[in-house]
């Protein structure tokens, strides 16, 4: 599993955390599986004295699946392959890069209007 998962990590890129909104990558052994899931929510469980999550995803399938694990902060955010009925399972959120504020957004609309080359009819 732990090849699987340094070869995947050389072809995506990655991110530290797991928040509610992201896109998390599911890696299982068996039943061998090798998917996406966004995030609905993330829950702290009180019921144990340790740091442990209640995290809900929906699976990007067809159908789609809503899912609820509960994984340690470690677990949900890339740094343990863990086990689950026995079997290895790895998950960790994908990054996509920089986001635009609308600041940004704004800027490259009037940079891509400016040099688009169209000309206004009065």
């Amino acid at each position: 599993m732990q090849k699987i998962v340094d070869e995947l990590k050389s072809l995506i890129t990655l991110k530290n955390t797991t928040d509610i909104g992201d896109i998390i990558l599911i890696v299982a052994k068996e039943p061998q599986m090798l998917m996406y899931a966004y995030v609905n929510d993330i829950e702290r469980d009180t019921s144990r004295k340790d740091e442990w999550w209640h995290i809900s995803f929906t699976m990007l399938t067809v159908p789609l699946q809503r899912v609820t694990w509960t994984l340690r902060t470690a677990q949900m955010t890339g740094e343990d392959i863990f086990t689950m009925g026995g079997e290895e399972r790895f998950v960790q959120a994908v990054d996509f890069g920089v986001k635009n504020t609308p600041a940004d957004i704004s800027k490259h609309q009037k940079k891509v209007f400016k040099h688009s080359g169209l000309k206004r009819i009065k």
